[in-house]
């Protein structure tokens, strides 16, 4: 299983600069003309209408989500997703007579659930934990499920279970259930970010594990004003590619409005987990964040 640096049972309040960007990101609500708003992108809405917004960016990427992660990451982010799963290293050990119990949210695609059954199996002989695949979209979640049709491994396989749910709520999820949490590429995309990760800490048994990759901030200035110049090109990229400009548009604008490593790692500190920590990939362009239930 993932191994962690020893968690610090404190959070050093004078880092103003970590704790600024936190209280000044784009995620937290803004009041405007005394209604609650939130960004969406550049753009600020009310916060009722974000979770419709992000639901008609990914109805419209449904079909063609793998070649979106192509074009954004240049390829890269199969390497990620193979790396994510290899690092969490996660299956039930064959001295073990209790399987695990996955959840991976905003996973509708079910290519990371898939990997990690995969892995669990090819390493560990386990074919006996369960997932429940999560995602609010349903069009999302029936490419998952056309993709375990396709694969003829998982498709009404008892063992796993998609379910349409809301990250930042689970309300169909028992608290203190689940070995481990997993969510890819999708966390950005939370109308309220914390709560997502508060749920996620819920639904957790002790000593479950939260594990999540997302795009962040590059650290090295070359290769960020790179990065910079090629997502000026990518919604138009999306136009050619998919005929859709908007979407694309809409998932640059998420990335830049991330928080950056500092801030998520303490986000996830406040909802309660320990052991946090977090390694960039490929100069920071994303990076895997971890925590443990305790």
């Amino acid at each position: 299983m993932l191994k962690v640096a020893s968690f610090k049972n404190y959070v050093n309040f004078a880092n103003a600069k970590t704790i600024g960007r936190l209280f000044s990101s784009n995620n937290a609500l803004n009041k405007v003309d005394g209604g609650k708003f939130t960004d969406f992108g550049s753009k600020m809405v009310p916060l009722a209408e974000k979770q419709k917004l992000v639901g008609g960016v990914f109805s419209s990427v449904a079909s063609k989500y793998d070649i979106m992660n192509d074009v954004m990451s240049l390829g890269i982010h199969r390497c990620w997703k193979d790396h994510f799963i290899n690092k969490l290293d996660a299956g039930k050990r064959p001295n073990s007579d209790t399987p695990l119990s996955f959840i991976d949210v905003a996973g509708g695609s079910g290519d990371i659930a898939f990997g990690l059954l995969d892995h669990a199996e090819e390493k560990f002989h386990d074919t006996q934990s369960t997932m429940d695949i999560i995602d609010i979209n349903p069009d999302m979640l029936k490419e998952g499920e056309k993709r375990a049709l396709e694969q003829n491994k998982y498709y009404n396989n008892p063992r796993v279970r998609f379910m349409i749910q809301n990250g930042e709520v689970l309300d169909a999820i028992e608290s203190n259930s689940k070995d481990i949490y997993t969510v890819s590429f999708g966390i950005r995309n939370f109308t309220d970010i914390q709560a997502g990760l508060n749920t996620a800490h819920r639904v957790l048994k002790p000593g479950g594990i939260f594990y999540c990759l997302e795009f962040s901030k590059i650290e090295n200035g070359l290769v960020d004003f790179g990065y910079q110049q090629w997502a000026k090109v990518l919604p138009f990229m999306g136009s050619v590619i998919a005929n859709d400009y908007d979407s694309y548009q809409y998932l640059v604008e998420s990335i830049e409005r991330f928080p950056d490593q500092e801030t998520f790692k303490y986000m996830i500190e406040k909802a309660g987990f320990q052991s946090v920590g977090y390694e960039n990939l490929t100069f920071g362009t994303c990076a895997i964040h971890w925590g443990i239930k305790v």
